[in-house]
């Protein structure tokens, strides 16, 4: 573990937080931005330190030294930044995503346009068995990006901790994005915005005192599918990064190749011109149309429309490269 000063963990928290940002979007993978900004490696070896050493260090009631072992600071102000940044940015890009769409996601391309570089970069050789964890990560990220979402929300308990499972695993994974996953799997808006505004809700109206919202079924039912989709998460974290950590050690430069690819596929995910596919006959609990895809299109018109999205990507494009260049400033 690296010894850091206070300013050092505020720049934890601040990488938290744009991992949370980048978690919200269906199409971006918060691992990217862990391992842009240089601290994937340490994050993976933290979370698989929730092990039987962890527990006895527990059991002892040696404190200390489980915090110590788990690298609990470290974790402590990069969960405070991911869970501001969630409670905070869910609202806005819901809105953004509603009235803005096409410069969002040109905004995320840009991200994400941007990272492929900075984490093909990290590849000590890119020898000919490299190239071929690449093209193959790319394949897998094209698939996923090509497959129609389950066309209605699952509330099942069970259902909701599985997404939570497979939804962290996604996120841990650069360029696989746990919030695209979890819209294959159709929960997407049941457990991103929907579960996260109701927390956030309730969390205000219990510090101003009032607690009506226990007598609402639905609120509640929103605050359990919350509690169980963040139990399957820390469950799926945990197990999920020691099986990462394990293929990190052994092959990190096939891996890194592998994950290279798995973000330049996923430009496919999020490519900001396209037409949401939704069917009359589907609708949500609200009465409206439930998407069932994308139809992606190039634009031919260089409108002003046209010139601010590219505006866009290339300022997503500029936050990584500030990112990137804070990472490394503070790796020195």
């Amino acid at each position: 573990m690296p010894n850091r000063s206070k300013l050092d963990y505020l720049w934890v928290a601040l990488k938290g937080f744009t991992m949370g940002a980048a978690n919200v979007i269906p199409g971006v993978s918060g691992g990217t931005i862990a391992l842009v900004t240089n601290i994937y490696e340490e994050l993976i070896n933290s979370l698989k330190s929730f092990d039987k050493k962890a527990l006895q260090f527990f059991l002892q009631r040696d404190f200390k030294g489980l915090l110590n072992h788990v690298n609990a600071k470290f974790l402590f102000f990069l969960l405070l930044g991911v869970t501001l940044s969630i409670l905070s940015i869910a609202k806005l890009f819901a809105y953004l995503l509603v009235e803005h769409p096409t410069q969002i996601w040109a905004f995320f391309f840009g991200l994400v346009l941007a990272s492929v570089y900075y984490v093909g970069k990290t590849v000590e050789k890119w020898t000919w068995g490299n190239i071929s964890f690449f093209v193959l990560g790319t394949l897998i990220a094209l698939l996923i990006s090509f497959t129609n979402p389950v066309p209605t929300a699952n509330g099942n308990y069970l259902f909701v901790f599985f997404c939570g499972i497979i939804g962290i695993s996604g996120m841990l994974l650069p360029g696989l994005s746990g919030s695209y996953i979890l819209m294959l799997l159709g929960n997407y808006k049941l457990l991103m915005v929907d579960a996260i505004n109701t927390l956030s809700t309730s969390i205000k109206m219990i510090l101003s005192g009032d607690f009506s919202f226990l007598n609402n079924p639905e609120h509640v039912t929103g605050l359990i599918h919350f509690g169980l989709f963040l139990l399957g998460s820390v469950f799926g974290m945990v197990t999920f990064s020691k099986a990462i950590a394990w293929v990190f050690e052994r092959f990190k430069n096939s891996t890194i190749s592998l994950l290279t690819g798995f973000v330049f596929g996923s430009l496919a995910i999020i490519w900001p011109w396209k037409n949401t596919i939704t069917n009359p006959a589907i609708l949500d609990r609200h009465g409206k149309e439930i998407m069932i895809g994308y139809e992606r299109f190039i634009p031919t018109q260089p409108d002003q429309t046209t010139m601010i999205t590219l505006l866009c990507i290339v300022f997503g494009m500029v936050c990584i490269w500030a990112i990137e260049k804070m990472a490394e400033k503070q790796s020195k």
